[in-house]
């Protein structure tokens, strides 16, 4: 399904050992601006502010949350496996304003992640933004430059403020930005290899992005490394809050390069590359790259011994909650002993796209006949209107952990469900 969303917008084994440390980490939700249009005054936003979370993997996080808003606040680590203590709504409470709270977080996996404070961010007064989360690989990566993209969306009234998601879109207009930026521009030279990592922070737009005139190579998805493959026709999708690491070798050519990005509606430039008329760093092209190295998911599900649970999701489904109406009392999805396989079958009932979320794991995106798998890891899909859909997941971090599932729509609301690993 994503290949063909972003073909049709755009024509080792084992775990591996590795040393815990324990950095210290402070964060404060605060009040934020944004230079969303040109020659005018900026936009008032809520923020983490825009300092780098580059760690290792190993590192256990000491994290002291500080909430700065006249609301509650609440962090949500997107693909951060196995902590449950870091959990919203489960081990973590919404933080009252002015207070703070301190926790940890374990990096057991190295990869592209993402905090944000979208959980609680429907209808709120202000939009928020996002922070990425690098988890550096412990072995040593053939790149020359690492570059990260958060692209994010604003939808903006007519006087310059922009609306939460989960309120009526309507008389707004789309504005979109990379890492705060209106575009970027990446300075390369020839047969420079970049490993770029792609994140959607747009909380309910699926999107496709393309890279020209280059092979792209993906060689992780939503954090975790997967077989590399070509993207076709340089092109790749990623549902909200979905991440993708690819590879590219710069041409030899001078000039620049777009990044497209397609929202369903129209193919837009967000960044470009632009190679410099400098020698090449290298005298010839490198070799095609090497698989990342394995952060220790199995290479095998037993399906066959599986636990197996439909899931309803999209329109008004029966037991899912808002944020905002989501207890820790409220009765879970599903149980799951540890090591025990689990099928989740995904059936949208909503006339729309519709987004799932799976905290605490990743999760194998099965074959129609259930008699494989596709060659990587997920934690986030989209699932179009009146699909099924079937993922499999190993339990293998005990506590409890969210469901999360939302359309594809900026008004429609979050919903939440919950399972348990015990």
């Amino acid at each position: 399904m994503m290949a063909g969303l972003a073909a049709g917008a755009f024509l080792r084994l084992g775990k591996a050992a590795y040393a815990e440390q324990t950095p210290r980490l402070a964060l404060r939700c605060k009040a934020d601006v944004l230079e969303l249009r040109e020659g005018q005054p900026a936009t008032p936003i809520w923020s983490l502010g825009d300092q780098p979370l580059l760690f290792k993997r190993g590192d256990r996080l000491e994290i002291t949350l500080a909430d700065d808003l006249p609301v509650p606040a609440l962090l949500n680590w997107r693909g951060v496996d196995g902590a449950a203590g870091a959990e919203p709504l489960l081990a973590r409470s919404a933080l009252a304003p002015s207070a703070s709270d301190t926790f940890q977080l374990p990096l057991r996996h190295a990869g592209t992640y993402l905090c944000d404070l979208a959980l609680l961010g429907d209808g709120a007064a202000r939009a928020p933004r996002a922070l990425p989360l690098i988890v550096s690989e412990s072995e040593p990566v053939q790149v020359d430059r690492d570059e990260t993209l958060l692209i994010e969306g604003w939808r903006l009234k007519p006087d310059g403020s922009a609306i939460a998601p989960g309120l009526d879109p309507e008389g707004t207009v789309a504005v979109y930005t990379v890492n705060g930026q209106r575009t970027r521009e990446i300075k390369v030279r020839g047969r420079e290899r970049l490993r770029l990592r792609f994140i959607n922070g747009l909380q309910r737009q699926v999107i496709a992005l393309k890279i020209e005139h280059h092979d792209v190579t993906v060689m992780a998805l939503d954090g975790q490394p997967a077989e590399p493959f070509l993207a076709r026709g340089g092109a790749f999708a990623l549902a909200p809050g979905g991440r993708a690491d690819v590879f590219i070798d710069v041409a030899l050519e001078p000039g620049s390069t777009p990044i497209l990005m397609h929202d369903g509606e129209a193919a837009r430039p967000i960044a470009q590359l632009v190679t410099s008329d400098e020698a090449p760093i290298r005298s010839a092209m490198l070799s095609p790259p090497a698989a990342l190295p394995s952060n220790g998911l199995p290479s095998r599900l037993d399906l066959k011994g599986a636990l197996r649970v439909d899931l309803p999701i999209g329109g008004d489904p029966k037991d899912w909650l808002t944020p905002a109406t989501f207890a820790a009392a409220t009765p879970l999805a599903f149980r799951a002993k540890p090591g025990r396989a689990v099928v989740l079958s995904l059936i949208n009932r909503a006339p729309t796209t519709s987004v799932f979320h799976l905290h605490g794991h990743h999760f194998r995106h099965l074959d129609r006949l259930d008699d494989g798998w596709k060659p990587f890891w997920l934690d986030t899909i989209a699932i179009d209107a009146g699909q099924t859909q079937r993922i499999a997941f190993a339990a293998e971090y005990a506590g409890r952990f969210l469901l999360e599932a939302v359309e594809a729509q900026w008004s429609a609301p979050r919903r939440l469900r919950w399972y348990s690993v015990e």
